[in-house]
């Protein structure tokens, strides 16, 4: 059963908006490799300095796994207050409301 997998964290404002576009093109190519991984969609709010994402991949341990790498990683480019949250997906209703699945 497919999870979604819900991150965000506190991030520089300055580094946000093209800067950030820049800065991750290797990290977003490298997310495409990892085991289980389906999707990404990219968010971020400089007016609150909050970044992060919302993942999909193809069952929960694979989710968490990411999930406790990437925290460290996103540590590392000076993000705070890392959290996380994992989800099951209602892959009937998501079909209905074109989903990515």
């Amino acid at each position: 059963m497919p999870s979604l997998l819900q991150i965000h964290f506190n991030f520089p404002r300055e580094m946000m908006g093209p800067a950030l576009t820049e800065a991750a093109l290797p990290l977003a190519e490298s997310i495409t490799r990892e085991p289980g991984f389906i999707s990404k969609i990219w968010t971020e709010n400089p007016g609150t300095g909050e970044a992060g994402g919302i993942y999909l991949f193809e069952d929960e341990e694979n989710a968490l796994a990411y999930a406790t790498m990437h925290e460290q990683r996103v540590l590392a480019m000076g993000a705070s207050g890392v959290q996380y949250k994992l989800f099951e997906v209602n892959e009937p209703l998501s079909r209905i409301t074109k989903g990515i699945l």
